[in-house]
């Protein structure tokens, strides 16, 4: 029995500077960066902004796979069952990590327990949209236009429902497909990311009614706020941020965090995003933003609870 036990230190011993080394090394292959949703999203946008600086930094290529549908969750499995080596890495929202937990009963993972947060990386605020054939101009134009046609108006969203009397129609793949849609006329209107409509609203393709954000962004400066508005309470805005698979060695995940916090402080990738209406935002340490993350699960899983939503 001791020599069993000598011979199992003597392993131990031996590999773990072989493991050091090969964290010491990381990364020495392309690295993988999940977006739960379809191109042309704000996640999409959000990681393709951060990809060459994020390359460049980590001295090897950044692919971008993006495993839409299931309002995320389909993106997010991918990820919990990645090889926890550094080398997939996760851009999840508010939606995909925070929301469907409390949402969707079914999930085969736990958000909290299947990886672990590296940092925020942007907050994106909402905008209420419409299709310019609807004939309003404000929220208090909209909301009488809805009571006094019940049913007239189809909304979209990424998969989950609100309460006016309207015509709800789900898309496939987040707020890109669903924005998409309501260009094309196929629904009138939707809360959406304000990254995911931007080119859409200034080319005049679709109206902002509302921002959700505390107060106007830099970008669309005529278009107010949901308080301005006469509303308290609106549609959230976004926030996005870097995860791993759980067991991602301390080393690795420090040193992302370290390129990440770099990659968003770096001015162009800054502009970038503004200009999509998106501000760079990272945490302290990832632990801060582990809790934020877990302090979102709770307050949406209490929000989704009162309101009785469910995805399944």
């Amino acid at each position: 029995m001791k020599r069993k036990l000598a011979v199992w230190a003597a392993l131990a011993l031996a590999l773990c500077p072989a493991l050091s080394l090969a964290q010491s090394n990381y990364p020495n292959r392309p690295v993988k960066i999940i977006v739960p949703f379809a191109p042309g999203g704000a996640s999409d946008f959000v990681g393709r902004i951060m990809q060459p600086r994020l390359a460049e930094l980590l001295g090897q290529p950044i692919v971008i796979e993006n495993r839409g549908g299931a309002a995320g969750t389909i993106g997010m499995e991918a990820g919990a069952r990645s090889a926890p080596d550094g080398y997939t890495l996760v851009l999840g929202n508010v939606g995909s990590v925070a929301i469907n937990p409390g949402v969707f009963t079914h999930l085969s993972i736990n958000n909290l327990k299947d990886f672990i947060p590296v940092t925020q990386v942007v907050d994106v605020p909402g905008v209420l949209i419409v299709h310019p054939s609807v004939p309003v101009n404000s929220v208090k134009e909209l909301v009488a236009y809805v009571r006094a046609n019940p049913g007239k108006l189809n909304y979209a969203s990424p998969g989950a429902e609100a309460g006016m009397d309207m015509v709800h129609v789900p898309y496939k793949g987040g707020a890109g497909p669903a924005v998409t849609g309501l260009v094309a006329g196929e629904t009138q209107m939707m809360f959406s990311t304000v990254s995911s409509a931007m080119g859409h609203i200034k080319s005049g393709r679709l109206k902002a009614l509302a921002m959700t954000s505390p107060k106007r962004i830099q970008e669309l400066p005529d278009v107010p706020t949901m308080r301005e508005s006469g509303y308290l309470d609106g549609s959230s805005g976004s926030w996005q941020g870097v995860l791993v698979p759980a067991g991602t060695p301390r080393e690795i995940v420090d040193r992302l965090f370290a390129v990440l916090v770099q990659t968003m402080k770096t001015p162009d990738v800054i502009e970038r995003l503004a200009k999509g209406g998106a501000e760079a935002v990272t945490s302290a340490s990832p632990k801060a933003f582990a809790d934020f993350v877990a302090a979102e699960t709770q307050r949406w899983g209490k929000v989704a609870k009162e309101a009785g939503a469910t995805a399944d």
